[in-house]
Protein backbone atom coordinates (compact mmCIF):
# COMPACT_ATOMS: atom_id res chain seq x y z
CA UNK A 1 0.00 0.00 0.00
CA UNK A 2 1.57 3.36 -0.80
CA UNK A 3 1.90 5.82 2.22
CA UNK A 4 0.81 8.88 0.03
CA UNK A 5 -2.53 7.05 -0.76
CA UNK A 6 -2.52 6.27 3.09
CA UNK A 7 -1.83 9.51 4.31
CA UNK A 8 -4.22 11.60 1.49
CA UNK A 9 -7.45 8.95 2.45
CA UNK A 10 -6.87 9.65 6.22
CA UNK A 11 -6.02 13.11 5.78
CA UNK A 12 -9.73 13.59 4.06
CA UNK A 13 -11.23 11.49 6.37
CA UNK A 14 -10.27 13.57 8.91
CA UNK A 15 -11.83 16.88 7.18
CA UNK A 16 -15.05 14.66 6.48
CA UNK A 17 -15.23 14.18 10.19
CA UNK A 18 -14.71 17.56 11.43
CA UNK A 19 -16.82 18.93 8.42
CA UNK A 20 -19.72 16.65 8.96
CA UNK A 21 -19.94 17.61 12.92
CA UNK A 22 -20.02 21.37 12.10
CA UNK A 23 -22.47 20.92 9.72
CA UNK A 24 -24.66 18.69 12.07
CA UNK A 25 -24.24 21.48 14.20
CA UNK A 26 -26.01 23.91 12.16
CA UNK A 27 -28.28 22.19 10.15
CA UNK A 28 -29.93 21.36 13.45
CA UNK A 29 -31.26 24.83 13.59
CA UNK A 30 -32.71 25.09 9.89
CA UNK A 31 -36.47 24.90 9.64
CA UNK A 32 -37.94 21.68 8.97
CA UNK A 33 -40.18 23.24 6.00
CA UNK A 34 -37.42 22.86 4.24
CA UNK A 35 -37.03 19.19 4.62
CA UNK A 36 -35.94 17.45 1.38
CA UNK A 37 -35.73 20.89 -0.27
CA UNK A 38 -32.60 22.82 -2.15
CA UNK A 39 -33.85 25.67 0.19
CA UNK A 40 -32.69 23.76 3.25
CA UNK A 41 -28.75 24.66 1.52
CA UNK A 42 -29.84 27.74 0.81
CA UNK A 43 -30.97 28.80 4.37
CA UNK A 44 -27.69 27.07 5.30
CA UNK A 45 -25.50 29.10 4.02
CA UNK A 46 -25.95 32.11 6.13
CA UNK A 47 -24.41 30.12 9.00
CA UNK A 48 -20.75 30.41 8.97
CA UNK A 49 -20.35 27.03 11.20
CA UNK A 50 -22.30 25.53 8.33
CA UNK A 51 -20.27 27.42 5.52
CA UNK A 52 -16.98 26.09 7.45
CA UNK A 53 -18.21 22.56 7.77
CA UNK A 54 -18.85 22.67 4.05
CA UNK A 55 -15.69 23.61 3.36
CA UNK A 56 -14.04 20.64 5.49
CA UNK A 57 -16.14 18.42 3.57
CA UNK A 58 -14.66 19.82 -0.10
CA UNK A 59 -11.55 19.76 0.99
CA UNK A 60 -11.88 16.25 2.27
CA UNK A 61 -13.52 15.16 -1.16
CA UNK A 62 -10.59 16.80 -3.08
CA UNK A 63 -8.34 14.88 -0.85
CA UNK A 64 -10.53 11.99 -1.36
CA UNK A 65 -10.35 12.52 -5.20
CA UNK A 66 -6.77 13.03 -5.53
CA UNK A 67 -6.02 9.11 -3.55
CA UNK A 68 -8.65 7.55 -5.75
CA UNK A 69 -6.65 8.75 -8.42
CA UNK A 70 -3.87 7.25 -6.99
CA UNK A 71 -5.00 3.82 -5.77
CA UNK A 72 -7.87 1.21 -6.12
CA UNK A 73 -11.33 2.68 -4.86
CA UNK A 74 -11.57 -0.82 -2.73
CA UNK A 75 -8.44 0.41 -0.73
CA UNK A 76 -9.47 3.77 -0.08
CA UNK A 77 -13.27 3.26 0.85
CA UNK A 78 -12.54 1.70 3.61
CA UNK A 79 -9.63 4.29 4.81
CA UNK A 80 -12.23 7.07 4.32
CA UNK A 81 -14.68 5.85 6.69
CA UNK A 82 -12.39 6.44 9.73
CA UNK A 83 -14.09 10.17 9.15
CA UNK A 84 -15.80 8.86 12.55
CA UNK A 85 -13.23 8.69 14.24
CA UNK A 86 -12.09 12.07 14.11
CA UNK A 87 -15.61 13.11 14.05
CA UNK A 88 -16.12 11.28 17.25
CA UNK A 89 -12.77 13.47 18.46
CA UNK A 90 -14.22 16.79 18.00
CA UNK A 91 -17.63 15.68 19.39
CA UNK A 92 -15.52 14.73 22.47
CA UNK A 93 -14.01 18.04 22.54
CA UNK A 94 -17.47 19.48 22.58
CA UNK A 95 -19.04 17.57 25.22
CA UNK A 96 -16.40 16.83 27.42
CA UNK A 97 -17.93 12.86 27.28
CA UNK A 98 -14.96 10.28 28.21
CA UNK A 99 -14.45 7.84 25.81
CA UNK A 100 -15.15 4.68 27.73
CA UNK A 101 -15.24 0.90 26.96
CA UNK A 102 -18.03 1.52 24.24
CA UNK A 103 -15.92 4.11 22.43
CA UNK A 104 -12.41 1.67 22.78
CA UNK A 105 -14.42 -1.05 21.20
CA UNK A 106 -15.92 1.12 18.55
CA UNK A 107 -12.18 2.45 17.77
CA UNK A 108 -10.58 -0.96 17.66
CA UNK A 109 -13.85 -2.71 15.72
CA UNK A 110 -13.14 0.23 12.93
CA UNK A 111 -9.44 0.06 12.46
CA UNK A 112 -8.92 -3.35 13.14
CA UNK A 113 -11.89 -3.91 10.50
CA UNK A 114 -10.49 -2.30 8.06
CA UNK A 115 -6.61 -3.39 8.59
CA UNK A 116 -8.27 -7.23 8.20
CA UNK A 117 -10.02 -6.15 5.22
CA UNK A 118 -6.97 -4.58 3.75
CA UNK A 119 -4.82 -7.39 4.54
CA UNK A 120 -7.03 -9.69 3.60
CA UNK A 121 -8.30 -8.54 0.33
CA UNK A 122 -4.95 -6.95 -1.49
CA UNK A 123 -7.01 -4.20 -2.99
CA UNK A 124 -5.02 -3.68 -6.26
CA UNK A 125 -6.11 -2.37 -9.84
CA UNK A 126 -6.68 -4.15 -13.00
CA UNK A 127 -8.24 -3.38 -16.43
CA UNK A 128 -11.63 -1.47 -16.09
CA UNK A 129 -14.72 -3.19 -17.50
CA UNK A 130 -15.19 -1.44 -21.14
CA UNK A 131 -19.14 -2.63 -21.56
CA UNK A 132 -21.29 0.40 -20.68
CA UNK A 133 -24.32 -1.79 -19.92
CA UNK A 134 -22.36 -3.50 -17.30
CA UNK A 135 -21.76 0.14 -15.46
CA UNK A 136 -25.58 1.54 -15.64
CA UNK A 137 -26.67 -1.87 -13.91
CA UNK A 138 -24.67 -1.01 -11.00
CA UNK A 139 -24.55 2.55 -10.72
CA UNK A 140 -28.69 2.05 -11.67
CA UNK A 141 -29.50 -0.78 -9.34
CA UNK A 142 -26.90 2.00 -6.34
CA UNK A 143 -28.90 4.85 -7.34
CA UNK A 144 -32.33 3.53 -7.40
CA UNK A 145 -31.72 1.23 -3.87
CA UNK A 146 -31.05 5.30 -2.81
CA UNK A 147 -34.31 6.54 -4.02
CA UNK A 148 -36.56 3.60 -2.69
CA UNK A 149 -34.73 5.00 0.90
CA UNK A 150 -35.62 8.33 -0.16
CA UNK A 151 -39.32 8.12 -0.92
CA UNK A 152 -39.45 5.82 2.82
CA UNK A 153 -37.69 8.06 4.60
CA UNK A 154 -40.14 10.92 3.43
CA UNK A 155 -42.78 9.06 5.07
CA UNK A 156 -41.23 8.56 8.61
CA UNK A 157 -39.26 11.36 8.31
CA UNK A 158 -38.50 12.09 12.13
CA UNK A 159 -38.94 8.30 13.40
CA UNK A 160 -36.45 6.26 10.57
CA UNK A 161 -36.59 9.00 8.25
CA UNK A 162 -32.90 10.30 9.20
CA UNK A 163 -31.32 7.03 8.93
CA UNK A 164 -32.95 6.24 5.55
CA UNK A 165 -31.62 9.78 3.86
CA UNK A 166 -27.90 8.98 5.11
CA UNK A 167 -28.32 5.32 3.99
CA UNK A 168 -29.30 6.72 0.21
CA UNK A 169 -26.61 9.52 0.81
CA UNK A 170 -24.19 7.25 1.31
CA UNK A 171 -24.71 5.22 -1.18
CA UNK A 172 -24.71 8.14 -3.58
CA UNK A 173 -21.58 9.19 -2.49
CA UNK A 174 -19.68 6.01 -2.93
CA UNK A 175 -21.20 6.10 -6.64
CA UNK A 176 -19.72 9.92 -6.82
CA UNK A 177 -16.41 8.16 -5.56
CA UNK A 178 -16.68 5.64 -8.61
CA UNK A 179 -17.12 8.47 -10.93
CA UNK A 180 -14.67 10.40 -9.28
CA UNK A 181 -11.94 7.88 -10.52
CA UNK A 182 -13.47 7.41 -13.83
CA UNK A 183 -13.21 11.26 -14.44
CA UNK A 184 -9.88 11.65 -13.23
CA UNK A 185 -8.27 9.07 -16.18
CA UNK A 186 -10.76 10.60 -19.03
CA UNK A 187 -8.80 14.02 -17.63
CA UNK A 188 -5.14 12.72 -18.22
CA UNK A 189 -6.17 10.28 -21.18
CA UNK A 190 -8.17 13.44 -23.27
CA UNK A 191 -7.68 16.57 -21.10
CA UNK A 192 -10.31 19.07 -19.96
CA UNK A 193 -12.42 18.72 -23.67
CA UNK A 194 -12.23 14.86 -22.99
CA UNK A 195 -13.91 15.08 -19.50
CA UNK A 196 -16.48 17.56 -20.79
CA UNK A 197 -17.55 15.76 -23.25
CA UNK A 198 -18.36 12.49 -21.30
CA UNK A 199 -21.40 11.97 -18.78
CA UNK A 200 -19.02 10.88 -15.54
CA UNK A 201 -18.32 14.42 -14.43
CA UNK A 202 -21.89 15.27 -14.69
CA UNK A 203 -22.77 11.94 -12.58
CA UNK A 204 -20.38 13.28 -10.12
CA UNK A 205 -21.96 16.81 -9.32
CA UNK A 206 -25.12 15.43 -9.59
CA UNK A 207 -25.00 12.77 -6.89
CA UNK A 208 -22.76 15.08 -4.92
CA UNK A 209 -26.07 17.42 -4.47
CA UNK A 210 -28.52 15.63 -3.93
CA UNK A 211 -26.20 13.70 -0.98
CA UNK A 212 -25.48 16.89 0.12
CA UNK A 213 -29.40 17.88 0.42
CA UNK A 214 -30.13 14.24 1.83
CA UNK A 215 -27.55 13.75 4.39
CA UNK A 216 -28.54 17.75 5.70
CA UNK A 217 -32.12 16.57 5.58
CA UNK A 218 -30.83 13.73 7.62
CA UNK A 219 -29.07 15.80 10.09
CA UNK A 220 -31.85 18.55 10.50
CA UNK A 221 -34.29 15.84 11.98
CA UNK A 222 -31.75 13.91 14.16
CA UNK A 223 -28.96 13.21 16.49
CA UNK A 224 -25.63 12.72 14.39
CA UNK A 225 -25.61 9.52 16.34
CA UNK A 226 -28.57 8.27 13.90
CA UNK A 227 -27.34 9.91 10.14
CA UNK A 228 -23.07 9.32 10.76
CA UNK A 229 -23.17 5.60 11.41
CA UNK A 230 -25.29 4.81 8.31
CA UNK A 231 -23.89 7.60 6.04
CA UNK A 232 -20.45 6.09 6.81
CA UNK A 233 -21.12 2.65 6.61
CA UNK A 234 -22.92 3.04 3.56
CA UNK A 235 -20.21 5.07 1.29
CA UNK A 236 -17.87 2.23 1.29
CA UNK A 237 -19.78 -0.58 0.53
CA UNK A 238 -21.42 0.56 -2.58
CA UNK A 239 -17.77 2.24 -3.44
CA UNK A 240 -16.13 -1.22 -3.14
CA UNK A 241 -19.04 -2.81 -5.24
CA UNK A 242 -18.43 0.06 -8.34
CA UNK A 243 -14.90 -0.50 -7.71
CA UNK A 244 -14.85 -4.39 -7.95
CA UNK A 245 -17.89 -4.47 -10.73
CA UNK A 246 -16.53 -2.14 -13.41
CA UNK A 247 -13.67 0.22 -12.30
CA UNK A 248 -11.31 -3.20 -12.92
CA UNK A 249 -10.34 -3.52 -8.75
CA UNK A 250 -9.34 -6.99 -7.58
CA UNK A 251 -9.19 -8.70 -4.35
CA UNK A 252 -8.45 -12.15 -3.14
CA UNK A 253 -11.00 -14.50 -3.58
CA UNK A 254 -9.42 -17.40 -1.91
CA UNK A 255 -11.79 -18.92 1.04
CA UNK A 256 -9.24 -17.54 3.87
CA UNK A 257 -8.94 -14.42 1.93
CA UNK A 258 -12.92 -13.55 1.48
CA UNK A 259 -13.34 -14.80 5.07
CA UNK A 260 -10.75 -12.11 6.22
CA UNK A 261 -12.60 -9.62 4.04
CA UNK A 262 -16.44 -10.18 5.26
CA UNK A 263 -14.95 -10.26 8.65
CA UNK A 264 -13.20 -6.90 8.40
CA UNK A 265 -16.49 -5.53 6.36
CA UNK A 266 -18.38 -6.48 9.46
CA UNK A 267 -15.69 -5.05 12.07
CA UNK A 268 -16.20 -1.64 10.41
CA UNK A 269 -19.61 -1.63 10.18
CA UNK A 270 -20.35 -2.67 14.02
CA UNK A 271 -17.57 -0.09 15.43
CA UNK A 272 -19.28 2.62 13.10
CA UNK A 273 -22.21 1.94 14.91
CA UNK A 274 -20.90 1.93 18.09
CA UNK A 275 -19.07 4.75 17.61
CA UNK A 276 -21.79 6.50 16.31
CA UNK A 277 -23.97 5.91 19.12
CA UNK A 278 -21.57 7.18 21.55
CA UNK A 279 -22.91 10.08 23.89
CA UNK A 280 -19.91 12.23 22.72
CA UNK A 281 -21.85 12.31 19.45
CA UNK A 282 -24.21 16.06 18.96
CA UNK A 283 -27.43 15.91 20.08
CA UNK A 284 -30.38 16.92 17.96
CA UNK A 285 -33.44 18.59 17.68
CA UNK A 286 -35.39 18.18 21.17
CA UNK A 287 -32.82 15.37 22.64
CA UNK A 288 -31.85 16.21 26.41
CA UNK A 289 -28.47 16.93 26.69
CA UNK A 290 -25.81 15.64 28.49
CA UNK A 291 -24.36 17.42 31.99
CA UNK A 292 -21.07 17.88 30.62
CA UNK A 293 -22.41 19.92 27.96
CA UNK A 294 -25.29 21.90 29.99
CA UNK A 295 -22.59 22.58 32.17
CA UNK A 296 -20.36 23.93 28.74
CA UNK A 297 -23.01 26.08 28.04
CA UNK A 298 -23.25 27.41 31.40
Amino acid sequence: MSVLVLLLAVSAACCLGFGFVLQQNAAQKAPLSDFLSFRLLLDLMRMPRWLGGLGLMVAGMALGAVALGKGEISLVEPLLATNLLFALALSRHQTRQPLGRQGWAGLLLLAGGVSAFITGGEPRGGTAVADPLRHWLIIGLVVGVALVLTAYAKRSRLSWGPVLLALAAGLLYGVQDALTRVSGTLFSDGGITGLLAAWQPYGVVACGVTGLVLVQSAFETAPLRMSLPALTAAEPLAGILCGVGFLGDRLRTDTGALAWEAAGLAAVVGGIVLLGLHPAMPCGPGEPESPARDLQRR
